[in-house]
């Protein structure tokens, strides 16, 4: 017998009934999600038209859906998916003028879409997914102007692909896979420049893959597989730098495989099996280091396969089917698949490998007897003892410099316990003092060593050059068995975490809280927008922003978040990031790019104003504030340590605006960290007012203005003293900080 309570249909319509009675301007949300409802949903829903929200979602409800929907006209989300509901959507669904979501996926529903959806103009989100939907999709939906997510896939639609949707220019996510959509794709596809997600397998479309595909300088993911494409693949793919999957597997593609996809430096995986592309593999692609999916097999490849750098990850089955395939290392004989070599040939493979390995013996013996010579000679002129010489100390910072491993352990007692200073999830950080009597952090990791070694040393090597006023630098790093040791500034007073709910916990005013934010919106616009190549942090937190002796904001874990994250599983799936922080829809679709970390610099902003941590007994931050606008006003959300600060009421309002837009829901509406900055310095307080900070003997806080008036750029200072910049700002991101905002 089940536990679950008895929630039968007519207690369902009990409390519709006495619902719709309440006045019509009364906001009312109601979730039934997951109740194991049955029966069918009652007319008298459409009576309820106080109703904000309805979530009918995966229940067992049978039957059709209601045609009086249609009068819920202040409604703005309605989820039915995960139902067994039937019959055809009710054409009056476009009577719901204010609808944003729309979600009747993963139900029996047949017929048509019906075109009067082109009436909801306010249309965020439609998912029609997982039906038996047929006939065409409609061109009536190009005035969805607001449409950011269009999911058809799973169904018996038929026809072309509407070039209308071109007209849609807020469109990030299109899916139509596993349709029976004919014909060639529309190049018009190709300008809808915000698009970062296009599934278009497992139809029948045909023809060439349209070149204006390279314009979408924001798409993350491209599956154009089981299809019935033909022609050349677009070397206009190159100018996709963000994308990280792509697959055109089993088409009917020819030609080479484009060199410029060498540019594709966030590519993780690459389908192009079961096609007869011909000619060599690329030495480009061993320029993708992120590549670690590759399928190559069964088409017409000849020649050498590449061997280095990220090529050692793979093995023969991405290559299978291409009889001409040249490369030893994997099994392959030129012209043929020959795993074991007979006649001249293999007699002369033979002795080559004999005395290759006489020469890596004789190789092997010298080197030994000359690190046994290394490890006699070197000598610790502090210690008197003798250097083993492993692990060793890469120093990327002169400061480590004359510093060896035995060093390190003699200063902090073996990374003894009364030196450690934090804890997180992949890591244990130490405070050591140098012999030059300069303070570092030594940060230990947890995994023991690196699968992927020189890769990782590679990330380090590239973290290491990196230098901004708002990051903390990188000086060195020992990778061993004995251990991962990765070496950073020391920060006096700790993490913003520390500060704002841990055992540092201090008050911060007002002034000091958005210093602190500018200043780790200033180190993520760097790695943004300045570096080469651009790195996306991947775990933005206020534990991950630490501040020096003056209160200056300082960005770490930069760069190196991905490869820590990966060594603590045995999937590349990983979600990478930290609860309360994770961008929900990366979290979703595992797509990850620079707009992720504004989601969580967004987060961070929520903290700094209402001081509450990110996720609380198991209450959500971001959806806390969303449900608090509704009934209170923004300053019973603010922390009631800066609560006080009436005069800082209007660039408080404008922060928490701020912070919802780096929290909407879909990537493409979130600014970047550019704009992100340049909001922030228009709400920043007169150059001469000293922010409030705790007192400490010769404190001194530089103030950002100062910084931007020594600037060469007018344009900073003029950002830095008006505030029309930001209210600009506020109308191109659409701001609408409204009840309804996610």
């Amino acid at each position: 017998m089940s536990n679950t309570p008895n929630k039968s249909p007519s207690s369902l319509r009990h409390f519709l009934r006495f619902t719709s009675i309440m006045r019509p301007r009364f906001s009312l949300s109601r979730s039934l999600q997951g109740n194991m409802l049955t029966g069918t949903i009652p007319e008298v829903i459409g009576l309820m038209q106080a109703l904000v929200i309805l979530d009918l979602s995966d229940n067992h409800l049978q039957g059709t859906i209601p045609a009086g929907l249609g009068n819920l006209t202040y409604t703005n989300k309605l989820y039915l998916q995960g139902n067994y509901l039937s019959g055809s959507i009710p054409l009056e669904l476009g009577n719901m003028t204010h609808l944003q979501y729309l979600q009747l996926n993963d139900n029996n529903l047949t017929g048509h879409i019906p075109s009067e959806l082109r009436k909801l103009d306010e249309l965020f989100e439609l998912n029609l997914s997982d039906n038996q939907l047929e006939g065409t999709i409609p061109d009536g939906l190009r005035s969805c102007i607001s449409l950011t997510s269009f999911d058809a896939h799973g169904n018996h639609l038929t026809g072309m692909i509407p070039s209308a949707f071109k007209d849609i220019i807020s469109l990030a996510y299109l899916n139509l896979s596993n349709n029976r959509l004919q014909g060639g794709i529309p190049a018009e596809l190709g300008h809808i420049r915000n698009l970062d997600t296009l599934d278009l397998s497992k139809n029948f479309l045909t023809g060439h893959i349209p070149t204006a595909f390279g314009d979408l300088e924001h798409l993350l993911i491209l599956d154009l597989s089981r299809n019935k494409l033909s022609g050349l693949i677009p070397v206009e793919f190159g100018n996709l730098r963000d994308i990280t999957r792509i697959d055109l597997s089993y088409n009917q593609l020819m030609g080479h495989i484009p060199d410029e996809f060498g540019q594709l430096q966030e590519l993780y995986s690459l389908f192009l099996n079961s096609n007869n592309l011909s000619g060599t593999i690329p030495q480009e692609l061993t320029n993708c280091l992120s590549l670690t999916a590759l399928n190559l097999s069964y088409n017409h490849l000849s020649g050498e396969i590449p061997t280095a750098r990220n090529f050692t990850r793979f093995t023969i089955e991405s290559f299978r089917g291409n009889k001409d395939l040249c490369g030893m290392n994997i099994g392959f004989e030129c012209g043929h698949y020959s795993p074991h070599p007979t006649g001249i040939k293999a007699k002369n493979l033979y002795l080559g490998l004999g005395l290759s390995g006489t020469i890596c013996v004789l190789g092997i013996l010298a080197w030994w007897l000359w690190k046994s010579n290394q490890q006699q000679c070197e000598f610790d002129s502090d210690t008197g003892k003798t250097s083993q010489g492993f692990p060793r100390i890469i120093t990327l910072h002169m400061d480590l410099a004359g510093h060896s491993y035995d060093d390190i352990m003699r200063l902090t007692d073996n990374l003894g316990q009364k030196h450690v200073i934090g804890f997180g999830a992949s890591s244990t950080v130490y405070k050591c003092t140098l012999k030059s009597g300069k303070t570092v952090a030594v940060k230990k990791l947890y995994n023991h060593y690196q699968q992927n070694t020189q890769e990782f040393e590679a990330e380090l090597d590239t973290v290491g050059r990196i230098k901004h006023r708002n990051l903390v630098s990188l000086l060195g790093y020992s990778l061993s068995p004995q251990g991962n040791l990765l070496f950073y500034d020391f920060m006096e007073n700790g993490s913003l975490w520390d500060l704002l709910h841990g055992s540092r916990k201090m008050k911060l005013d007002w002034d000091l809280r958005l210093n602190i934010a500018l200043g780790a919106a200033k180190g993520l616009a760097y790695l943004h927008h300045d570096c080469n190549p651009r790195i996306v942090h991947r775990d933005v937190k206020s534990s991950n922003i630490l501040l020096d002796e003056g209160f200056e904001a300082h960005l770490t874990d930069f760069g190196i978040a991905k490869s820590i994250s990966l060594a603590k599983a045995h999937t590349s799936t990983l979600v990478m990031g930290t609860i309360g922080y994770i961008d929900p829809e990366y979290a979703r679709t595992s797509r990850l790019n620079e707009k992720s970390d504004v989601y969580s610099f967004g987060v961070v902003l929520l903290e700094l104003l209402t001081g509450r941590k990110a996720v609380d007994d198991d209450i959500n931050l971001h959806q806390w504030v969303l449900s608090m606008q509704t009934s209170v006003s923004v300053m019973e959300m603010i922390d009631p340590i800066i609560r006080d600060s009436e005069s800082e009421f209007a660039a408080m309002s404008k922060t928490l605006q701020l912070a919802l837009l780096c929290t909407k829901k879909h990537p493409s509406a979130r600014p970047t960290m550019y704009d992100v900055v340049r909001v922030l310095l228009t709400l920043f307080p007169a150059a001469n007012t000293k922010p409030a900070v705790p007192v400490h003997k010769g404190f001194s806080c530089p103030r950002y203005l100062d910084e931007y008036k020594d600037s060469r750029s007018k344009d900073d200072l003029t950002l830095g003293s008006s505030s029309t910049s930001a209210n600009h700002l506020f109308v191109t991101f659409g701001e609408v900080i409204s009840e309804n905002t996610v």
